[in-house]
């Protein structure tokens, strides 16, 4: 049973084996100031194991951004990741959030989409 864990704060190391399996990268070299800085992070726990996540930074004021999406390549396709998103708008818009972005590759559209987010016009720069 999977349960949705609103900011769980893992571990680092519960943190890199969902980063290895959803990005194949060991992520960045701790979490924890992330995760300290957030509106709101959302966790899915299979027992011990967190098997997704969900991030909403956010600019202090009105506007939220959600990044860092993930699902445990074993546990995609179960809706897991819906269910953070939705988690995560309930909970942004409790802190005071009146926007809340995302930025996606277009493939993610229907994802998108489908949690209720609309289109709008981005600009990205790499830096």
């Amino acid at each position: 049973m999977i349960e949705i864990v609103t900011d769980p704060f893992a571990p680092d190391a519960v943190m890199r084996v969902l980063w290895q399996s959803a990005w194949d990268s060991s992520g960045p070299p701790s979490f924890q100031p992330i995760l300290q800085r957030s509106l709101v992070h959302v966790g899915a726990f299979e027992g011990a194991a967190m098997v997704g996540f969900v991030n909403v930074a956010w600019d202090g004021g009105q506007h939220g951004f959600i990044l860092d999406t993930c699902v445990h390549r074993q546990w995609r396709r179960r809706g897991i990741a819906s269910l953070m998103v939705q988690r995560a708008v309930v909970e942004a818009r409790a802190r005071g959030a009146q926007w809340l972005h995302v930025d996606f590759e277009p493939h993610l559209e229907t994802f998108y989409f489908g949690c209720g987010f609309r289109h709008s016009g981005a600009g990205v720069m790499q830096l």
